[in-house]
């Protein structure tokens, strides 16, 4: 019998596997499983690990989840206060650039691994990684360069300082972001991740034409991969449509995986991607909360129908939102392995 890490590897040489490898983001669900707060369940990674250990047995998705919460970037940073929900993700509670000063003396920190928070999350990422044993790919995930200002200093603010400047403090919060991604990746890959999601928000069709994204995103997603390499690295939409740029990104960066967002067309990314690297179908998940059974089924079968063909592709979620009834998290994944079959 395929394990999970041998799907996936299939997909990667081009191969048809026995059925679509099925990524799950499950995510604070692992503090239910624990019966801990989410603020606890965070406070440990051997909490984490353990959540997620369960989620995959329980649910039978393809992937281990090394990843907490995009604020972890922030406080590595120097952020001082994440606020915790009872039912979602954690998000940034201090914003560490008030003014254009506090981007000249932002640091970024020489040894990202003595960090308190990346210990933690290094913690849960070498338990995945022993109890995988080989079997489960263990993923991790990163904010880009050009997207991480977002949640350093508002979206806000940042859009502001993106568009009318000045060019040259622009310049240097991007170079200081980049230095930290870059070392961030490194970091993850040290510490046993198979593969990082790169992910880039504000690089997304939803917040710029193509052309500007050449314009003001490009470089530094060359930046970035450039100095770390493509192999292991997904280009994660982070929650906007990805479709317009991928012929671009691929051609500049040699990444070949992409996870498109929910709004992207699943048979138009594959087009696009072309026998060139991995294309990928996504749900939305946000709808689960509210569809039924017959609905989970009827848009698995949709997404599987416009990608699968040929293999290639991988099946996905975006970040699992807490408030998905039990049994809908079942119907989508059994959905997924029951369309995802290659006769």
């Amino acid at each position: 019998m395929v394990n999970s890490i041998e799907r996936i590897t299939m997909v990667m040489e081009g191969k048809i596997p026995d059925r679509v490898p099925v990524m799950g983001n499950l995510l604070e669900q692992g503090a239910k499983e624990l019966g801990l707060s989410i603020e606890e369940y965070y406070s440990k990674g051997e909490y984490v690990a353990e959540g997620q250990l369960k989620l995959r047995e329980k649910y039978g998705y393809d992937n281990l989840s090394g990843f907490f919460y995009a604020g972890c970037e922030a406080q590595m940073l120097g952020c001082r206060k994440i606020i915790y929900s009872e039912t979602g993700p954690p998000n940034v509670g201090h914003l560490i650039i008030k003014k254009n000063k506090d981007i000249e003396t932002l640091e970024v920190p020489e040894d990202i691994s003595k960090l308190p928070v990346f210990e933690e999350l290094s913690k849960c990422i070498k338990i995945l990684k022993q109890e995988a044993n080989g079997k489960y790919p263990i993923g991790s995930a990163v904010v880009s360069s050009f997207s991480l200002p977002a949640i350093l200093m508002g979206i806000d603010k940042w859009m502001d300082l993106l568009i009318n400047g000045p060019e040259s403090l622009r310049k240097e919060l991007l170079q200081k972001c980049s230095d930290f991604c870059i070392k961030l990746i490194q970091a993850l890959r040290d510490v046993g991740a198979d593969g990082v999601s790169y992910s880039n928000p504000v690089g997304s069709a939803d917040f710029f034409s193509v052309d500007q994204f050449k314009r003001l995103s490009l470089e530094w997603i060359i930046r970035d991969i450039e100095a770390v390499g493509p192999e292991g690295i997904t280009y994660f939409n982070g929650g906007g449509r990805i479709n317009p740029m991928i012929d671009t990104i691929i051609k500049h960066t040699g990444i070949t995986t992409y996870y498109i967002n929910p709004l992207d067309d699943t048979a138009e990314a594959k087009s696009i991607i072309a026998g060139k690297g991995i294309s990928s179908g996504v749900i939305n998940d946000i709808l689960l909360i509210d569809w039924q059974k017959e609905d989970i089924y009827a848009e698995v079968k949709k997404i599987m129908d416009a990608g699968m063909k040929g293999g290639r592709f991988i099946f996905g979620t975006l970040v699992m939102p807490y408030l998905i009834p039990e049994k809908n998290i079942y119907h989508l994944f059994n959905a997924a392995r029951d369309y995802g079959v290659y006769n």
